[in-house]
């Protein structure tokens, strides 16, 4: 079909529909992909915003001759949310409870809404959604449905088809049908209707009531002991385990569709069984193992144990841990370097009685010499380690060059008493293809990740993906296992199919595919006639990678292209505020794909990759995908494979600029300093013209927005006429040297001036010396060439000063951490860069450091109580922590200090002046932080580093909230 022909008609189609509806080039090259190692195209993207929405577009792919391909998360792993036909989000719009019953404990909801969303609403009624997988803070039930999601809790809950109750769902001929527990009476009455609902009753009666279908379902499917297992269309749960018996005495076509990928009817509301709470008391036992062979018996003994999860981590994935910043912290139970570790969960009623059974499983590993280090985990600490496991897929994201660790068969499934000698097998099949596999997730299930490490560019490792999987195949066929145990057959599994199932079963999908689905409307090439699993992969074989030259340095990552290939698409950059973190502040307030941060890397990824132009940036796609990015950096640290979407925009700004040039208020914004310094020449004319709306509407600021003040003096005016003061003063605790940054001087002189006083009062000497700005808003806006000479002027000057001894230390964060950041990335020489790192600190770390010093003490503030909450600025959170901001407020012996879980504030520098982003940035704010502060008292002190945070919240609460040093300054006796 010509294209123009197929435009107008999708044209013609987005005007009918009540929900959104795009096929431009942006949105096709965000939906590209999904989790899997593929890419296709897709001819559009919908947010269906009602069921008559998706009878549109079912009637229209009808019609058109085109596949729907349902998506909810897009964290896919075997390629189900890829297709060249219409891509149905349903994350945006379908995400609503219907009803609750909570004496039946179930309910109804909508297929979008996400899994821990859900249990948040259940958990005040001792209930949840007992299927967790390690997406559970983004993935949607919907998703979960279609691929028979399991997770961590499988082995004592079982996995979803054992929680779906009834679907509701729209069928190929636009029909509303609801799928649920029927007798066989009721079933064969279901099969007379003169209709495609009829058809799909009858092909499934007539074909499973032969007792040579049902012998050769019983002789091909994998065990049924295997609880996780998705092997094509679930037929097998039709028969009774009792192999005479024949049908079950309740047939559910609800159970089928269960893993069947969104190929056979597009599902609109989901009933689902409730589990109660677990016990409250948790002991989570962690033995280490010096070989993943020893892990996998440990396994077989500690499952007698009455165990609530059973996981595994190699020593792959802890290695990743070591260099991710938001995991590494997760990782403080390690002892030594083990090759694996299990996580062994034990709940009881009572603390005791958990300690108790915990102590039992330690001895009973012990005595069976599995294992050289068993620590015990309990409470906060039992989240971290969740955090760390659940981060293991997107960490593989972190290993540096185009070998990644292939998602082919790391899904596979056995008997757990078959699961040491399979594994056995395994490892010396993957020996052979000289492998070092990956090994990690659910050991206590028969279910272990395996994951090969290939170069899916090069045709030699294409080859070896495929040889590698067939093998695996045979080899889980052969204990009749499952090659997909949770994450679904999709492209990468459904050609081995036959093997797995054997022809005649085979068939018999067919058969179904085709009474459900005659026209292969629903999500074309899954399970039934797969595309070939080594074709339409994320990356061109054997191309020629190109050359793109940065400013800034993206060597760490061999260049900018593969810095971006790093986003493995696991999503979890689309966490709500509930899930904690600040990743990502423009998503969580939109909920669109295009502000995530998958969707700027994948999309800076397909125009590095595919672009004509001989500047490759130099696309307006780039410029609106990355339009809400606010350079938080939160991805950089909660990111699991650390893509620094900041960085990314930055070189992206600089390279636009170049073919396109910037406009005023940008370059205005980045030389803000500049003018700073002839703006407080006159800073009541000065700050009295700003405020006017003329002023904001010529510069293209928010006129809601309240402008920063200049004040009355710079702090160097300030420090100059009282430097001398302290001359004669006792000062023999140090020496450091503080930053002086552009926000400090020309705006918070006060916070300026309580520093100097707090630390020389405490002892130490304070060198202020002559240097550049921080260029921290010329980064911002792309303006790199200007960046460049100011890291390199700075670092030629502290350079001569800073040493271990006399350290730099800086106030405003996104000021002082662009020392350990974007310099490392503009410096010409990168060692005097990463030398001058190393002694750069804010002023809380500095403050920490001296108190374990025992340099400063508690004696030396006041005795009065006082209430403190701290908000913690952006880059802060992602390239230092706030720990030490409260370790530093908590000096005071009387102070109580809290720690607000509060996200973005919104405002990241001039992003939220901007008036096409005042909106956005003031959701942001309202998502989490604006109401937290509203129900702050009065009499409580609000603590934030951040100039840009106090001005936000302002401006959204009315409330003033001060630097963390002034606060201490004044409890300085």
């Amino acid at each position: 079909m010509p294209q123009i022909s197929i435009d107008n008609k999708l044209n013609s189609l987005s005007k009918t529909l009540k929900g959104e509806f795009f096929f431009d080039a942006l949105h096709k090259s965000m939906y590209a992909t999904d989790a899997s190692v593929y890419r296709m195209l897709p001819l559009a993207v919908a947010h269906p915003k009602d069921k008559n929405d998706i009878k549109q577009l079912i009637a229209f792919a009808d019609k058109e001759s085109v596949t729907l391909i349902p998506r909810a998360a897009g964290t896919s792993l075997a390629g189900q949310c890829v297709g060249d036909g219409i891509i149905v989000d349903i994350s945006k719009y379908f995400t609503k409870i219907l009803s609750f019953n909570e004496a039946q404990k179930t309910i109804v909801i909508e297929p979008g809404i996400i899994r821990d969303e859900l249990n948040n609403f259940l958990e005040p009624y001792g209930l949840f959604f007992s299927p967790n997988t390690s997406t559970s803070n983004r993935c949607m039930i919907g998703g979960m449905v279609g691929n028979n999601s399991s997770g961590s809790t499988s082995i004592k809950y079982g996995v979803t088809r054992d929680k779906v109750l009834e679907l509701e769902a729209i069928l190929a001929d636009g029909t509303e049908v609801v799928f649920k527990d029927l007798s066989q009476e009721e079933f064969k009455t279901k099969s007379t209707q003169d209709n495609i609902e009829g058809v799909i009753y009858k092909t499934i009666l007539d074909e499973l009531s032969k007792k040579e279908t049902q012998a050769e379902i019983y002789k091909e499917f994998p065990k049924a002991s295997i609880h996780r297992r998705n092997t094509g269309y679930a037929v097998d749960v039709f028969l009774d385990s009792n192999q005479e018996s024949g049908l079950t005495n309740k047939l559910n076509i609800a159970k089928l569709l269960c893993g069947s990928e969104g190929t056979l009817a597009f599902t609109t509301s989901i009933t689902l069984q409730l589990d109660e709470l677990p016990p409250k008391e948790a002991v989570f036992v962690i033995p280490h193992f010096r070989s993943i062979q020893k892990s996998l018996e440990a396994t077989v003994s500690a499952m007698k144990h009455n165990l609530y999860s059973c996981e595994l981590l190699d020593k792959t994935i802890l290695d990743c841990t070591k260099n991710n910043r938001e995991q590494a912290k997760n990782r403080f139970f390690i002892e030594g370097d083990p090759k694996a570790i299990l996580m062994l969960e034990i709940r009881s009623d009572s603390r005791e009685e958990a300690e108790v059974l915990a102590n039992h499983l330690i001895e009973d590993l012990k005595t069976q010499n599995f294992g050289y280090a068993h620590p015990k985990l309990y409470g906060d600490d039992i989240n971290k380690i969740i955090e760390l496991r659940k981060a293991g897929l997107g960490l593989l994201g972190n290993i540096v060059g185009d070998a990644k660790a292939v998602a082919c068969i790391e899904d596979t499934a056995v008997d757990l008493q078959d699961l040491p000698n399979y594994i056995s097998e395994f490892t010396n099949m993957m020996d052979n293809y000289k492998q070092e596999a990956v090994y990690y997730a659910h050991a206590g299930a028969g279910e272990i990740h395996l994951r090969p490490i290939l170069n899916l560019k090069d045709q030699n490792d294409v080859s070896l993906f495929r040889e590698i999987t067939t093998q695996i195949a045979k080899l889980v066929k052969k204990y009749k296992g499952s090659l997909s145990g949770e994450h679904g057959d999709g492209i990468v599994r459904g050609e081995f199919l036959p093997l797995m199932i054997g022809e005649k079963n085979y068939q018999l999908l067919e058969q179904i595919k085709r009474a459900f689905d005659s026209k292969n409307i629903f999500n074309k090439g899954k399970i039934i006639d797969p595309y070939p699993m080594d074709k339409s992969l994320r990356y061109e074989v054997d191309r020629k990678e190109p050359k793109i030259e940065t400013v800034l340095d993206f060597s760490d990552s061999l260049g900018i292209l593969r810095a971006s290939e790093k986003c493995n698409g696991s999503g979890d950059c689309r966490k709500l505020p509930s899930a904690g973190g600040a990743m990502c502040p423009s998503y969580r307030a939109t909920r669109n794909e295009k502000d995530t941060t998958r969707a700027r890397a994948n999309t800076l990824r397909e125009f590095l990759t595919h672009s004509n132009k001989v500047n490759r940036f130099n696309h307006k796609e780039l410029k609106e995908v990355f339009d809400l990015c606010l350079s938080c950096k939160a991805c950089a640290s909660e990111c699991p494979s650390n893509v620094d979407v900041a960085s990314f925009k930055a070189e992206f700004l600089y390279q636009y600029q170049k073919e396109n040039g910037s406009s005023f208020r940008d370059t205005a914004i980045a030389k803000n300093a500049r003018y700073n310094k002839f703006g407080s020449l006159f800073p009541n004319i000065t700050n009295t013209i700003l405020n006017t709306s003329l002023a904001k509407k010529i510069l293209g600021i928010a006129t809601k927005r309240s402008m920063p003040k200049l004040a009355s003096k710079t702090f160097r005016t300030w420090y100059k006429g009282h430097n001398n003061k302290f001359l004669n003063a006792d000062l023999d605790k140090g020496t450091l040297c503080l930053f002086v940054d552009e926000f400090t001087n020309y705006y918070d002189v006060q916070t300026g001036i309580d520093t100097f006083e707090l630390l020389t009062r405490l002892g130490y000497k304070v060198l202020i010396t002559e240097h550049e700005e921080s260029g921290r808003s010329y980064i911002s806006k792309g303006f790199l060439d200007e960046a460049k000479e100011i890291a390199n002027k700075n670092i030629a000057i502290f350079n001569k000063l800073i040493s271990q001894e006399i350290p730099l230390v800086g106030l405003e964060p996104s000021a002082i951490l662009s020392f350990r950041d974007e310099y490392l990335r503009l410096a010409d020489n990168k060692s005097e860069a990463q030398k001058l790192a190393s002694s750069t600190y804010t002023i809380e770390e500095f403050m920490q450091q001296e108190i374990l010093k025992g340099k400063i003490a508690s004696h030396q503030f006041t005795s009065e109580a006082k209430s403190i909450k701290i908000h913690g600025h952006c880059h802060q959170k992602a390239l230092s922590s706030i720990e030490p901001t409260f370790a530093m407020l908590n000096l005071p012996e009387n102070y109580s200090v809290v720690i607000i879980n509060s996200g973005c504030c919104g405002m990241a520098g001039s992003f939220g002046y901007e008036k096409e982003h005042f909106d956005i940035s003031m959701q942001i704010g309202e998502d989490t932080l604006f109401p937290k502060i509203r129900n702050i008292d009065k009499s409580i002190s609000i603590a934030a580093s951040g100039t840009s945070c106090r001005h936000q919240i302002l401006d959204g609460t009315n409330r003033i909230a001060q630097h963390p040093i002034s606060i201490l300054r004044m409890a300085l006796k």
